[in-house]
């Protein structure tokens, strides 16, 4: 499964407040670039997610959202530096772009 360009439609729009985005396919999803940081990933199902390093993972998980876990095909658990980014904030493109933007300062 691949990304579509509808979802990606949708996720250039969404952060499109933080400034000029670049993008990349990888694994059947699409990775997010401002000023060639990531900061953001849309999986191949349409979930967007957001990048959350250092202290910054605790402000995520403190704010409820879940961190993007998958089973490994030896069975063990295993998770990205990645964050589901709830609906409200699909729903607002002015708090997706401040999250954004806190995630970049801390990838920066």
């Amino acid at each position: 499964m691949s990304v579509s360009d509808a979802d990606i439609a949708f996720a250039l729009e969404l952060f499109e407040g933080i400034g000029p985005l670049t993008t990349r396919k990888m694994m059947g999803g699409l990775c997010l670039y401002s000023e060639g940081t990531i900061f953001a990933m849309l999986h191949s199902d349409g979930a967007i997610l957001l990048k959350g390093q250092g202290d910054f993972k605790t402000v995520l998980g403190d704010a409820g959202w879940q961190p993007w876990t998958y089973t490994r095909k030896d069975g063990a658990a295993s998770s990205m530096p990645y964050w589901f980014v709830p609906d409200d904030v699909l729903d607002d493109a002015d708090l997706a772009c401040d999250w954004a933007r806190r995630a970049l300062a801390v990838l920066r």
